[in-house]
C-alpha cells in the first residue's frame, strides 16, 4: 500500500503471530464489516536484544522497509524510542512515563509540528488488577492517546488467544507509521 493510501486509513487491525525467537505482527486495514483488509505492515522484533530495535516492513517478504523504532539507551526504564522512516529520517518519538505507569501505564508520543500526545490505559481498575495479579495479564486493555479532551487515537486489545488490537485514528495529521510503531510497542514493550 502506498504511503498516501496508508495515511488515509482510520482503522487498523494488529495481530501478533506466534513464534519462538521473534515477535512478529501483521497490520491490516480494518474493513467496514470488521474483517481484515489489505496488509499495510509486517513487523519483527528480536527478543532478548540489548538495545531494542524494531523494523516495520511493507509486507511479509521484508523487501521494503516502511519505518522502524529504536531505543535511545541500552537499558533504561525511562528510555525513549526514535521512530524513523525507510530512509532513516525521524518521523517521531515515544517514551514510557515510568513514574505515572506504576499505577496506570502512560506513554508520551511526539510528532514534529504537533503537541505531545499522552496515552494511558482507559480503565484504571483493569490497570490495577493487571499489576497485582500477574495471571490476569491476558485481560483486554485499552489505551487512549490525546491532548486534553481531544482523542487523537486509541488502541484496544481484543479478547483472543493471540494478541489482537484495533487501532482507531481520529487525528488525520498523525503519521500512520508512528501510530503503528506505538501500537506495536504497547504489546512488545508494555511489560518492561
Amino acid at each position: 500500500m502506498e504511503l498516501a493510501a496508508l495515511q488515509a486509513q482510520q482503522r487498523l487491525l494488529v495481530r501478533q503471530k506466534i513464534t519462538l525467537m521473534v515477535n512478529r505482527y501483521v497490520v491490516h486495514v480494518e474493513e467496514a464489516d470488521g474483517s481484515e483488509g489489505p496488509m499495510v505492515a509486517f513487523v519483527e522484533q528480536k527478543r532478548l536484544a540489548f538495545k531494542e530495535q524494531v523494523t516495520l516492513y511493507t509486507d511479509e517478504s521484508r523487501g521494503q522497509v516502511l519505518a522502524g523504532f529504536k531505543a535511545r539507551k541500552v537499558i533504561d526504564l525511562g528510555s525513549g524510542y526514535d521512530v524513523v522512516d525507510d530512509a532513516g529520517q525521524p518521523i517521531g518519538y515515544f517514551k514510557k512515563d515510568f513514574r505515572a505507569s506504576l499505577l496506570r501505564s502512560t506513554w508520551h508520543l511526539q510528532q514534529p509540528g504537533l503537541p505531545t500526545i499522552t496515552g494511558r490505559e482507559r480503565n484504571f481498575a483493569v490497570s490495577l488488577v493487571r499489576r497485582f495479579i500477574d495471571e490476569l495479564s491476558w485481560l483486554p486493555y485499552h489505551f487512549d492517546f490525546g491532548v486534553g479532551a481531544h482523542l487523537a487515537f486509541s488502541v484496544e486489545r481484543k479478547w483472543s488467544i493471540r494478541d489482537r488490537y484495533t487501532v482507531t485514528i481520529n487525528d488525520p495529521r498523525l503519521d500512520r507509521r508512528l501510530v503503528i510503531a506505538m501500537a506495536i510497542a504497547l504489546d512488545a514493550l508494555q511489560s518492561r
